[in-house]
């Protein structure tokens, strides 16, 4: 598949004009697994459109301790690379190829004068900013109000509903390090939950059964 049909694909609300601009201006990049897309205190010179793979994007304190944010998949854009590009600041958070992604890249001054130029374009930053806002203040009142356990449900049902299946591919220590706990927490928390029929534990993968 070309990049003008995967982009009508992924991005069926933007407007032929807006995808021949973007095929005109921006660069297109494959990553691997484990690739750095974006740093904390690098300068963000463009925005990124999903295409293909899964990116996910996280904080790291000064220990490098990492705090999950929430995951981009193809056909979405990732809205703080926008503010930061926009206002020329420093990125405050980290992304990094969870599966092998295809991303295109576009240049700062391009994803201004679309927002002129494009009406599809200007409904879809604004779309992506509503969205991530309101994503993240879920996870503002998960770590606020809930207790672990609750937490880690909603971690699970959130990774299942973003993938569009039960079957997650996970160690209980990438859990601990998305949730900032521990692994023995977590190992002890699925085992509960295992108990009550909520889930089906299996090596490196844990099923959502409800």
């Amino acid at each position: 598949m070309n990049i003008e049909s995967q982009l009508q694909q992924e991005f069926p609300n933007f407007q032929k004009e807006l995808i021949l601009d973007i095929i005109k201006h921006a660069v297109i990049k494959e990553y691997t697994v484990g690739s750095v897309l974006m740093r904390t205190g690098q300068y963000i010179k463009s925005t990124i459109l999903v295409t293909k793979g899964k990116i996910k994007i996280y904080r790291e304190d000064d220990d490098g301790n990492e705090f999950f944010m929430y995951y981009l998949m193809p056909g979405q854009a990732c809205a703080i690379s926008m503010i930061c590009a926009i206002k020329q600041e420093t990125s405050q958070i980290m992304a990094k190829v969870v599966e092998d992604a295809e991303v295109v890249m576009i240049p700062l001054q391009q994803m201004e004068s679309f927002m002129s130029q494009h009406k599809s374009w200007y409904a879809f930053v604004v779309e992506t900013y509503r969205n991530r806002f309101e994503e993240l203040l879920l996870v503002v009142d998960q770590i606020a109000f809930r207790s672990m356990d609750e937490r880690l449900e909603f971690y699970l049902k959130r990774n299942a509903t973003t993938n569009n299946t039960t079957l997650i591919n996970t160690s209980h220590q990438e859990i601990a390090t998305d949730l900032s706990s521990s692994r023995e927490v977590i190992s002890r928390l699925l085992k509960k939950m295992e108990q009550r029929g909520l889930v089906k534990l299996h090596r490196n993968s844990i099923e959502l059964l409800h």
